[in-house]
Formats: structure tokens, sequence, C-alpha cells
């Protein structure tokens, strides 16, 4: 594991002793307090115990998985839960630590004898006590009921169908259909079931061409077999492509593009395709994952990076073609928009897979484009919500596939 991903779980552990200490603090003069310690204490051990488990999980050598529901309870309070918990925590524990400290500097010996013979007379009974035991277990309670809510989510995904005008287009496209599929995400959330739905709608689109933008697979190459068979029951008349996206990469970027290009799927790095699409020359430009020997991490989350691996894919376009960029990140755009490029396909966001509607939440947070359509001059860019999960719960961005319109504006 990378020294990055350590501090995280570092974090999350320490969070997890925090909220302990914390709680139990809380509760320890509560007349429930029995009930109210075996809830909380057995709640943390089995989060900490399955967190080691998620994360040892991803070894191929490790005998056992989490089920589902439990897989989704540790990420929705480790990555959920818990960060939004963090303010009140470290405040919590300075004004504990602080507080205890002033008391016990303060107290005379008699004063300690007193204080012994108050806890000794029982549980204090009344509305802080109550107060503080709600307080206790309402973060667990609310944890696992948006675990339930999250769980049910994953079968879902919406058909999303956007018509594009674009200048210039050739008259034989006018009306060709792309069906957009991203972020599969197949593994631990996306498996199953649910392929074969995402299969069956994809088809029913009887979409001219499919084209997929990276994120095939969750993590582990140990996934690759169920995705690539996904995808090969994909059809269309103008065939099925795809590029790379970050998560691709965890296991290593030359032994996932050797497996897929093994496989017969048509995956482009940093290379193009032409294609026939209703009798006219479209010509694909499918986008690396990073620089050359990069791997899942920062290079495309750069400018920098993104540019550099446009540039390079430029030189190869077939400019008797009719263009379409496949991209990971959206931010591939404005790199689009000063090539003149006038249709861009990306995913990546999840449609910033927690918001509280379409324009605020973590979407625009972090990316400037983050779902559906967005145009600039002659170009424009369609950011697809994913249609698998790598987090279990979404709020106001459905996955999703998207069905395109080409239309001569």
């Amino acid at each position: 594991m990378s020294f990055f991903i350590l501090t995280v779980i570092g974090a999350l552990l320490l969070l997890d002793l925090l909220w302990c200490l914390l709680a139990g603090r809380l509760i320890r003069r509560a007349r429930w307090k029995p009930a109210a310690v075996i809830v909380h204490s057995l709640f943390i051990v089995l989060q900490v115990l399955g967190l080691l488990v998620v994360l040892l999980s991803r070894r191929p050598e490790f005998p056992f998985e989490l089920p589902r529901f439990g897989t989704a309870a540790v990420y929705v309070w480790h990555l959920l839960i818990l960060p939004l918990l963090a303010p009140l925590l470290l405040i919590g524990s300075v004004a504990a630590l602080a507080i205890a400290a002033f008391k016990f500097i303060r107290r005379t010996p008699a004063a300690r004898q007193v204080h012994i013979r108050q806890l000794s007379q029982g549980p204090v009974i009344g509305r802080r006590s109550f107060l503080a035991t709600a307080a206790v277990l309402a973060p667990p309670l609310f944890s696992v009921s948006i675990t339930g809510i999250a769980v049910r989510q994953l079968e879902d995904f919406r058909i999303r169908r956007l018509t594009i005008p674009i200048t210039g287009l050739p008259p034989a496209l006018d009306g060709a259909t792309i069906a957009h599929v991203s972020d599969m995400h197949v593994g631990r959330f996306t498996t199953g079931a649910v392929l074969q739905t995402m299969t069956d709608a994809v088809n029913d689109l009887r979409a001219d061409i499919v084209l997929l933008t990276g994120d095939l697979i969750n993590s582990s190459l140990d996934e690759l077999p169920e995705a690539v068979a996904t995808v090969r029951r994909f059809s269309a008349p103008a065939g099925v492509y795809t590029i790379e996206g970050n998560h691709d990469l965890f296991n290593g970027r030359r032994e996932f593009e050797s497996r897929v290009k093994a496989s017969g799927l048509a995956l482009l790095v940093n290379e193009t395709a032409d294609v026939t699409v209703r009798g006219h020359p479209v010509n694909l430009l499918g986008l690396r994952w990073g620089a050359p020997g990069a791997s899942a991490g920062r290079p495309q989350s750069t400018e920098e990076g993104i540019r550099a691996s446009l540039d390079e894919l430029l030189a190869k376009r077939n400019a008797n073609a009719f263009p379409i960029l496949l991209g990971h990140h959206p931010h591939a755009f404005d790199a689009a928009i000063e090539a003149r490029l006038p249709l861009t396909l990306a995913g990546h966001t999840h449609g910033g897979q927690l918001m509280l509607n379409e324009e605020t939440g973590f979407g625009p947070m972090m990316f400037r484009y983050w779902s559906g359509l967005y145009s600039r001059g002659d170009s424009h860019l369609v950011v697809s919500n994913g249609v698998g999960n790598w987090f279990p719960l979404r709020t106001a961005a459905p996955a999703e596939v998207i069905h395109i319109t080409l239309r001569r504006a």
C-alpha cells in the first residue's frame, strides 16, 4: 500500500478510537449504560474488523470477503459518517482532556472523596443522561439506515437521453446514436445480475455505436474476467470501444492493458480507431490515463498530463473523419476546445456522487464539469454519472447509461 493509503487508514482508525472513547465517556453514568455500552462497543468492534477485512480482501490469497451489506456499512461509516463527525471528535477530545486536567488540578483530596461517593450512588437519571445516550447511539443507527438505502440503490440506474446539435455535422451522421457507458466498476458493488440488466439496457437502445470511457473494473484484476464478459455482450453495428480509467490501473497499467487487448476488446490507449457509422467515417480518439508509464495516480488529474497525452493523440487524427474524443477525466474538454474537437465523452466524476441537487455538492467542488452536457462554442462534452459504483451511496447523482443522438445544428 502507498504511504497515502496507509495515512488515510491510520486516520480512520484514530477517529474510530476517538469515537469509542468520547462515546464511552458520554454514557458512563447513564442508567441504561450496560445496553448502550454493548451496542456501542459491538458496533465499533465490527466496524474496525470490517475495515481490516475490506483492506485484506484486496489480496488474492485472503480467503474471506464481507457480504455486500457489510462492505457497504464499512464504507458508509468510515468514508461518510466518521469524516462528518471528525471536527466534533477532535474538538471534543481536546475539550475533554482540558476539562479533565483542570478538574484534577483544582480538586482537593476531600473533593475527590465526595466525587467517589457520588459515583458509588449509582447511575444518573435524567434528561442529560438520556440526551448523552441518544447522541452516542444516533450515528451508528443513522449509519445502518443509510447503508440499507445504499444497498438498495446498487441495482438501479437510469437511461439518460441527450440530443446534441453539432455545427458542421456530416449529413450522414444526422440522427446517429451513441450508447455512452462509463465507470462500470465491476467488482465489489457492481457484480452479478445487475451486469446482465446493464447489458440488456445497452443493447435495447439499439445505438449505432457503444463507447465506454474508463473504469471498467473497480480495483483488482481478478474482477477483469467478469467485466470483459459483460462488455463482450454489448452489441452495436459500428462496434464497441473502450478506454482506460484510473481504477483500471490500480494493479498495474501494463497488465491491465495487455489482458484487455488479449481478450479481444477494442481498448484505445492514446490510439485512434476509424469506424463507419451510417456510411460515414468516424475517428475515435482514445485518451490514456496519465503519461506513459504512469499508473492510477496524479498525472492525468493535472492539466499538463491531459494536454501532453492529447497532443500525442491529435498527431494520429484522421482529418477526413468526424472526430470523437474519449477521455476518462472531463477536464480533457478544455484541451478539446482548443483543438476544435466537436464532441468529447468522459466519466470519472460519478456525477459528484453525493449531491444536494444538480448544482450543489461534491461535483462542482472537485470538477469544472461533473454531469451531463456542456457546450463551449462548437465543442460539446458529455459527462456520465457512471453506471457502476465504487462507493455504495449516491444522492442526486443517479447511476446512468447515456443515449446520445447527434443532430446537425
